[in-house]
């Protein structure tokens, strides 16, 4: 019987949840999290200052990697990586194959340091590891069979996330 990695690299498990609603039910738990475990959340100095400084790191971040992919004139969409033209390679895509998801977990833990819950100890590693396995794994399935040794490359060269 196959195991999981190779169902999931023969494109029979595929993307269910769109990223962008990943992050949404993530962000959701975060605020279940204050709401309903008061006692998982706590208070610290500068807690709103890490707050807006994860935020703005999030964004700026997301924002840059989206450019990239508009700037090679490519797909960004993670539900349609069979639309994907270009490696793209450059920018912080030298240092993380996966900068937009970086950005993601990065305003998963703002709204977590701004609610002080610690709930995020869940969220944040179950955010990881579902984008690792149903969205991540199978890209990377695609991205070698369209691009070959340039992807196994550029694989071998830049970690998945940081």
């Amino acid at each position: 019987m196959a195991n999981l990695s190779n169902l999931i690299g023969d494109g029979i498990m595929h993307l269910k949840v769109p990223p962008p609603v990943v992050v949404l039910i993530g962000l959701g738990l975060l605020y279940l999290g204050d709401r309903q475990l008061p006692s998982f959340s706590l208070a610290f100095p500068g807690q709103i200052s890490l707050a807006i400084v994860l935020l703005a790191s999030g964004l700026a971040i997301g924002f840059h990697a989206l450019f990239r992919f508009i700037m090679a004139k490519t797909t960004f969409n993670p539900t349609t990586p069979d639309k994907v033209n270009v490696l793209v390679t450059n920018g912080l895509y030298r240092f993380s194959r996966n900068p937009m998801y970086v950005a993601d977990v990065l305003l998963l833990l703002s709204l977590a340091a701004y609610y002080g819950t610690l709930t995020v100890a869940a969220v944040v590693p179950l955010f990881i590891w579902y984008l690792t396995e149903f969205q991540i794994k199978p890209e990377e399935d695609h991205l070698k069979r369209k691009f070959g040794k340039d992807y196994l490359a550029y694989k071998a060269q830049v970690r998945r996330w940081v």
